[in-house]
């Protein structure tokens, strides 16, 4: 069992050497969006599935909340969370539909839209996105593998360079943590 678990500490770290290596200016990227979108008065809209639905509560919590400076929240949704809204429109309009009917009614221009996807493929995560583009926002997807489908929507892809979705979600948190405490650090300090 030690062996196992040192084989996967080692893996971890791997992806977060690359991810060093390749995502470290688009990081950067992300968090000049989010700094231009919440001083222009614009609001974060964030999505995923499963355990990317947890990633899209947690980092809006961080947004709305604090990461690790006392400041004043800043305007962020997470849209997989409203379990009635959520419900609703899955039986009404189709599961894919669950993110694009509330970017519809939720997003303005000059937004910022993430998408979280390990695959890239996320059917419902890439129609909200594309229609978030057509409404002015300006697209993010923290994608895994090659990026998917996705990637395409984006005007800022940062995807995480494994194809081992456990690494994928690893990479997506850090990925979040570091843009939090780096927005905090821009607009607050």
């Amino acid at each position: 069992m030690i062996t196992e678990i040192t084989s996967q500490l080692a893996s971890h770290r791997e992806v977060i050497s690359k991810m060093e290596r390749e995502l470290s200016p688009l990081i950067a990227e992300m968090v000049t969006l989010l700094v231009e979108t919440f001083t222009q008065g614009g609001k974060l809209l964030v999505m995923g599935n499963g355990g990317s639905a947890a990633d899209a509560q947690h980092f809006v919590a961080e947004i709305v909340g604090r990461f690790k400076m006392e400041r004043r929240g800043l305007p962020a949704i997470a849209l997989s969370t409203d379990t009635s809204i959520l419900t609703a429109i899955g039986n009404d309009y189709g599961f894919d539909r669950i993110f694009h009917r509330q970017v519809e009614a939720l997003a303005a221009p000059g937004d910022l839209v993430v998408g979280i996807s390990t695959s890239g493929n996320s059917v419902n995560v890439l129609q909200a996105l594309e229609l978030a583009r057509e409404k002015g926002c300006k697209t993010v997807g923290l994608l895994g593998k090659d990026g998917g489908s996705i990637k395409e929507v984006c005007d800022l892809a940062l995807i995480v360079p494994t194809n081992d979705t456990p690494r994928v979600q690893e990479g997506h948190i850090t990925i979040i943590h570091i843009v939090c405490d780096l927005l905090e650090k821009s607009m607050f300090a």
